[in-house]
């Protein structure tokens, strides 16, 4: 399980990086500097938790169980869901598209896996 974790961290750092230059070069001439800095906060958030989730493929080795397990779980679906609403709000602004006021209260949501897989992941260790 810890290599799963390890490839999806090496993955989502490098959509991380690639969103990150997408943001600085392309981005600002698209939309303006507060949905910018929307778009950076889901990449920033997004970086973070990458670490989070390599994190936890390291300690899966030394304290293999499922809140560890939950964790990483929690941290992707942070991901998902707080960096893809934000994404998806920027998206909306850029093409000038109505509807995705559903992805905005989504944002919570993500923010509170992450939450919940920090939690985890103490009481993981724990054990």
């Amino acid at each position: 399980m810890h290599k799963t974790y390890i490839k999806t961290a090496a993955f989502l750092g490098a959509l991380s990086v690639i969103l990150g230059a997408f943001a600085a070069h392309k981005l600002k001439s698209l939309v303006a500097e507060t949905v910018v800095a929307t778009f950076e906060t889901g990449v920033r958030y997004m970086f973070y938790h990458v670490f989070a989730i390599f994190a936890v493929g390291i300690l899966y080795q030394s304290f293999p169980n499922k809140l560890v397990k939950m964790a990483g779980s929690l941290f992707i679906a942070g991901i998902i869901l707080f960096s893809g609403s934000l994404f998806l709000l920027t998206y909306k602004e850029a093409l000038v598209l109505p509807g995705f006021k559903w992805a905005g209260p989504i944002t919570p949501i993500g923010g509170a896996c992450f939450i919940a897989g920090w939690v985890c992941l103490g009481l993981g260790i724990k054990k």
